[in-house]
């Protein structure tokens, strides 16, 4: 059997054609890191980062028995529709019977104080100032108050989640019926580690990637505000330090980011969501304490309960008249 040996040009050739492949790769990975550098090097990210929103919980506001439910999972909802309703029979039930003891009670005074009283424009007074005709009306306005909250109305715009609410279920007041979650005021939450933060001010511009989107859709923002205290510190169970067992893990820091409203529109995104958050920390930025969160929304303010108590006066004034004479 004979030897092949290979001629030394061959030799020389191969190691040619390694070395230029070697810094063929080479130069391939500096371009890359390089690239990476200068896209990168003003710009702290972090993948710990979350859409977030209100989520608003539909609460039953007092008992009754389910009979209508006009409003599903994934729809949308304005706010003042009603969405379900109770049978009211109880809270129907507990008026008539304040009402018929406000009567009652202006009956008891308005005989007692005839007989004490010979003079009409005093004896009207005092019926209507009473303590315990006051006790009787507030009765009266709890329990219309009640029988008005039979029908349970949407205190937001927004899509309907987690429906519990069924046909037939008997619920007393605070039993949690569905979830109602705007979806044109949402953030972003993002957790940078306490080595990233130093350089992190409100103002200062954001690139979120969303998961769901992969790197196909780039959504941007505003730093609106850092959270004062890191996630440990408004842990259920705060880390305790003093016992000895220390290891030092590096603590992080909530920020929260404003999104684009108009990119908002156009590509919705749910709270819930993974992302992908970047700051561009080469921006000058507001001071560090400054916020611009701004409270002023549907979110934080409804209207749609300030006229439950409409008409019951009237019928506080009709019960009173027809029994003090």
């Amino acid at each position: 059997m004979q030897n092949h040996i290979r001629p030394k040009e061959l030799i020389q050739q191969r190691n040619r054609r390694l070395q230029l492949a070697t810094l063929l790769i080479v130069l391939t990975g500096l371009s890359v890191f390089g690239y990476w550098w200068l896209v990168n090097r003003g710009w702290v990210s972090t993948d710990d980062a979350f859409v977030m929103g209100n989520v608003t919980t539909l609460e039953a506001q007092t008992e009754g028995t389910i009979i209508e439910i006009l409003t599903e999972n994934t729809l949308h909802v304005n706010k003042g529709d009603v969405l379900i309703k109770l049978d009211g029979a109880q809270a129907e039930f507990t008026l008539q019977h304040a009402e018929a003891e406000l009567g009652e009670t202006v009956r008891s005074i308005a005989n007692a104080d005839t007989v004490n009283s010979k003079q009409t424009l005093i004896h009207s007074t005092i019926i209507d100032n009473h303590p315990a005709i006051e006790k009787a009306k507030s009765r009266v306005r709890s329990a219309f108050l009640n029988y008005q909250r039979r029908n349970v109305i949407a205190p937001i715009s927004g899509y309907v989640a987690k429906r519990k609410a069924q046909i037939g279920g008997h619920v007393k007041a605070g039993a949690p019926l569905l979830n109602i979650v705007p979806l044109d005021n949402l953030w972003i939450d993002a957790n940078f580690l306490e080595t990233q933060i130093a350089s992190i001010r409100p103002g200062q511009a954001a690139e979120i990637m969303v998961d769901a989107y992969d790197d196909k859709l780039i959504y941007h923002g505003k730093v609106q505000g850092i959270t004062p205290g890191t996630g440990s510190t408004f842990a259920l169970l705060p880390t305790d330090n003093t016992t000895g067992n220390f290891i030092h893990v590096a603590e992080r820091v909530q920020v929260r980011i404003g999104l684009d409203p108009q990119e908002l529109k156009d590509n919705p995104l749910q709270p819930g969501l993974s992302t992908v958050t970047r700051i561009n920390i080469s921006e000058t930025g507001q001071q560090l304490l400054t916020s611009s969160v701004r409270v002023d929304g549907d979110a934080y303010r409804t209207e749609i309960y300030e006229n439950e108590l409409d008409g019951v006066e009237q019928r506080i004034q009709r019960i009173i008249a027809s029994n003090k004479r």
